[in-house]
């Protein structure tokens, strides 16, 4: 696992070129503590991080083949790369090391950018074509590992983060405010712009060519995912073995490794079937946890601390098993490290993600993790599927998905949210336009309730995972920690995306219900209805008190902490009149958002948090 860092500038002499270069590549350190490496050729730059995990003594980056007119800088693990190895030796390929960086140079020597839709792993990827007189760069097909790139129209610079575009002065550092519209109607960023102005992200599943001597840019998807069970013909018996058998091969597939290998263990199902399989497979497996101080906790945030089920998931398995604890003042220790390393807010409250990973790192190089099973499978019954409304068409299902996607702030209370100089610069209607865009990636059908679902699902897997990887590879790499997704390998999403919604979602009938008026009417779903396939199919290796406990996301009980003691740190914050953070947002509003959170009337955690960490990334990338 590693990092990568390159440009094209024609009008940059070598020296300054490469001083540049290593400016960039020393900002991602922490993503490649073992080795560097640099290359320069005809205004190309590429620069390497490496955290050695196959191949200790070789595999060094860049990479180059046998005639030196192909240069690779390689981020990810191709889990298939023996099999790949063993295709291409039989069309005469020779190999000079036993990495996995090898097999995808070659890789691309035999096939060229069809390469990509072999590999059975997680990747972003630079090659610098010489014959072609172009550069290449491209992203695994599910979107694990991130990749950031610049584009003017005469140069191109890249990144494995942003920080590193920021240290290239090509690039003249401006906010996206269309971007940060986006952010607060979903918490995310649907689209492929970031809150760097002009600093975009490539796509899962995408590569872009880049033609030197004409400076033309093109993007080019070679996969996406297609949920659609049309034909299966597998009763619910026979679906359990198969993705059972499938899961298995999957966790066993990403454990080839030549450094120590653990797995973070939060007490559910999909952490706790990779830890199963794992502990049957290596030696006193490590397991790492993440609970919290319930001290001055109330409500429903009582059962978040998950350590009691994690350990009786280590008790059975025998793992050797580290936990730690955060109280209410973690948060103010490391929320400016999690948004330097983030490089930009996303999603929830993030930062126990940091202090796990950083438990992890004291004892491994490798760490396995259960992001991707609730999406896959169907995790969120009550966020998906309140908004399948059969027979009322196609764009009151957008409509009414979109309204339930606006997490943060509704689209009517952006004027009152900006400041007016910033509300005046967007577009109000611009994230429902990034939302439909989405969603019409989706080429199924709109004619039963199957296909709403697919599209819910379609749309989950695209944006709020897509933030997930981001959380998981940012902050585990901070600690120079490499994050393996079992649920992300190639056999089993195609799996997963054939398996009717039926058997993943328990009660589906039940969820679609409306009153008399023909309005949609509210009805509690339990928690344990969502993944129904996954739990028939973990419970030949799980506890029972695991595959029946309702499902449980990771999250810290902010809603009490920031009415307790974290209150002086949440005014000291959004009360400042000199912050940088009300140059963008309206003060006055905010104040409203404190109150409705402060008398109990309105849980806006994820509001505060929201605004907390956009205050904390402009004093980090901004001041």
């Amino acid at each position: 696992m590693c990092g990568i860092v390159g440009f094209f500038d024609k009008s940059v002499s070598s020296q300054s070129g490469m001083n540049t270069l290593k400016q960039m590549s020393d900002t991602i350190i922490h993503r490649g503590p073992d080795g560097e490496g640099y290359f320069q050729k005809n205004n190309v730059f590429f620069g390497h991080r490496r955290l050695s995990i196959i191949d200790l003594e070789h595999g060094q980056q860049p990479f180059f083949n046998d005639e030196k007119d192909l240069c690779l800088i390689y981020n990810g693990e191709t889990y298939n790369f023996k099999e790949l190895k063993y295709e291409l030796q039989s069309k005469g390929h020779v190999f000079h090391t036993n990495s996995d960086t090898e097999v995808v140079l070659k890789l691309y020597e035999e096939y060229k950018e069809e390469a990509f839709l072999k590999i059975n792993g997680m990747f972003a990827l630079a090659i610098y074509d010489i014959k072609r007189d172009k550069i290449i760069l491209a992203r695994d097909r599910h979107g694990v590992k991130p990749l950031y790139y610049f584009y003017n129209g005469t140069e191109l610079i890249f990144a494995s983060e942003i920080k590193a575009i920021l240290k290239n002065d090509k690039y003249n550092k401006e906010i996206d405010y269309e971007a940060l519209n986006e952010y607060f109607s979903f918490q995310n960023v649907f689209s492929d712009r970031t809150l760097f102005k002009d600093i975009k992200k490539l796509d899962h599943g995408k590569y872009i060519t880049f033609n030197i001597s004409s400076n033309k840019l093109q993007t080019f998807r070679y996969w996406d995912y297609n949920f659609d069970s049309t034909g299966w013909n597998l009763n619910r018996k026979d679906t359990t073995e198969l993705l059972s058998e499938t899961f298995q091969q999957a966790v066993k597939r990403q454990m080839v490794s030549d450094v120590p290998i653990g797995s973070y263990l939060s007490g559910g199902i999909d952490s706790g079937a990779i830890t199963a399989v794992l502990a049957n497979n290596i030696d006193r497996l490590s397991t790492f946890t993440c609970g919290f101080d319930m001290s001055q906790v109330s409500g429903i945030e009582l059962d978040f601390d998950e350590r009691a089920r994690a350990e009786i998931i280590s008790g059975k398995f025998f793992t050797n098993h580290y936990e730690t604890v955060l109280n209410s003042k973690d948060l103010e220790w490391c929320i400016n490290k999690v948004m330097y390393h983030l490089d930009e807010p996303i999603l929830g409250m993030s930062y126990p993600n940091y202090y796990v990973s950083e438990l992890a790192g004291k004892f491994v190089k490798v760490v396995f993790s259960g992001t991707g099973g609730d999406e896959l499978f169907g995790g969120y019954p009550w966020r998906y599927y309140h908004t399948t409304h059969l027979g009322k068409g196609k764009e009151n299902y957008t409509r009414s998905y979109y309204n339930y996607w606006q997490r943060l702030v509704d689209d009517k209370e952006k004027g009152a949210l900006f400041n007016s100089s910033i509300a005046k610069k967007i577009n109000i209607d611009y994230p429902y336009e990034s939302f439909k865009n989405i969603l019409s990636g989706f080429n199924g059908s709109l004619d039963t309730e199957e296909d709403y679902i697919n599209k819910s699902l379609y749309l989950e897997s695209k944006t709020f995972m897509q933030g997930l990887f981001c959380i998981d590879d940012k902050l585990n790499m901070s600690h120079s920690v490499e994050s393996r997704v079992p649920f992300l390998d190639n056999d089993l999403v195609n799996l997963a995306m054939k398996i009717p919604a039926k058997y993943k979602i328990n009660n589906i009938k039940n969820i679609i219900n409306f009153d008399e008026n023909n309005t949609y009417k509210e009805r509690y779903i339990e928690s344990s209805d969502g993944k129904a396939i996954l739990r028939e199919s973990f419970e030949n290796i799980l506890p029972l008190e695991i595959t029946q406990y309702k499902k449980q996301g990771f999250s810290s009980p902010e809603q009490s902490w920031f009415k307790n003691d974290r209150k002086e740190f949440m005014y000291d914050i959004l009360n400042d009149k000199d912050s940088m953070l009300f140059e963008v947002i309206n003060k006055k509003y905010v104040e409203t958002k404190l109150d409705e959170h402060l008398s109990g009337k309105v849980n806006n955690r994820l509001f505060i948090w929201s605004l907390i960490s956009l205050d904390s990334w402009l004093k980090s990338y901004w001041r």
